[in-house]
């Protein structure tokens, strides 16, 4: 079965244009070349950890990729992090097309929306609505719903989230499903309160989310994609991980153009992406997703954009697996909306 015969059945709702069969050829071709050069090619060294080098021979067929059923990026894994130490061999990876075009695109798209400039001693502030599971004991047994909340963080340029500040508004909760709301849930729904964001920050300092950290991270998907898998390894628990890092460079966070559109075009590579049609944010939105399923969880992680505008709009985690998440497949666990960013010279006073 061919990529065209694999597009009719999967995908049948894309025509297929003139020359896509030579642009499929085109495409194998340069795969198979790859492919057998892969042990010819120099290797890269650094003190530790995983570097990744992309074929720009692949990426230049990437648009044919785009019409074709799949994609393919070649991924040189090598470093001290690689499974037996020393250098990894190079590993190939087949990617669907859906996704990696979207990301592709969102990169292509990461330039043209207005540009923050924020400076040292200033704050970035971030708009959200964010909806997690909570649950509580009582004598009637263990109860589960969906707790929400309004947030207005405050996090310094520099980093040190000592110096955040966090306002919550609580929302109206909303039932985990077969669930009844438990009266307590709705005791403080309207309140709102200012809070220090964090008394001591013990991240390692590849997980720092700062804008001073993420404006000086690589602007190449190589150099991003290596960041992504710091102190990782490789595996599906790896790229889970890879995942969860990309997550958290998005929400409540920001970094300059170059690097934001290095970063989709790396997580493009990180293996067992899908994209999903139609996805809702945690204020309602509606936008097209990519997503990955986390290991051993049943949950699958999206990350949710603008259709239009490829603007990133918020994450929310899905049930896949109902055995291992404790709830109907399709359920929605938590979910966020980033509503705005803006720049600030101080946070409020905290009581």
């Amino acid at each position: 079965m061919t990529e065209i015969s694999r597009l009719r059945e999967f995908r049948s709702e894309v025509p297929e244009t003139p020359g896509l069969r030579g642009e499929e050829a085109a495409l194998r071709a340069a795969i198979a070349g790859k492919a057998e050069d892969a042990a010819a090619r120099p290797r890269l060294r650094r003190g530790s950890g995983v570097r990744v080098r992309f074929r720009t021979g692949v990426a230049a067929v990437l648009g044919a990729a785009a019409v074709v059923a799949t994609a393919v990026v070649s991924l040189a894994v090598i470093g001290d992090d690689a499974p037996g130490g020393g250098a990894g061999p190079a590993v190939v990876r087949t990617m669907p097309v859906a996704h990696v075009r979207f990301l592709q695109q969102a990169a292509d798209k990461a330039g043209e929306h207005p540009e923050l400039h924020p400076k040292p001693g200033q704050f970035l502030v971030f708009e959200s609505q964010m909806m997690n599971t909570s649950e509580e004991n009582s004598a009637a047994g263990q109860t589960r719903y969906l707790h929400r909340v309004k947030r207005t963080m405050w996090t310094p340029v520099e980093g040190d989230s000592t110096r955040a500040v966090l306002r919550t508004t609580n929302l109206q909760p909303r039932p985990w499903p077969g669930s009844p709301i438990p009266d307590s849930a709705r005791a403080g729904v309207g309140e709102t309160t200012t809070e220090r964001a964090a008394d001591f920050d013990d991240r390692a300092e590849w997980l720092r989310t700062d804008y001073a950290y993420l404006s000086e991270l690589p602007v190449t998907p190589e150099g991003m994609y290596a960041h992504l898998y710091a102190g990782l390894g490789t595996g599906p628990e790896a790229d889970a991980q890879a995942w969860q890092n990309l997550g958290g460079m998005l929400t409540e966070a920001y970094m300059p153009a170059a690097q934001r559109a290095a970063l989709f075009r790396a997580a493009a590579a990180i293996s067992g992406v899908q994209t999903v049609g139609e996805a809702v944010d945690a204020a309602g939105r509606t936008g097209v997703a990519v997503a990955l399923v986390v290991p051993g969880s049943g949950v699958r992680t999206e990350y949710i954009f603008d259709p239009g505008t490829y603007r990133y709009l918020g994450e929310r985690g899905v049930v896949t697996d109902p055995a291992r998440a404790r709830a109907p497949a399709g359920t929605v666990l938590t979910a966020t909306a980033q509503l705005d960013v803006e720049i600030a010279d101080a946070p409020p006073a905290v009581p």
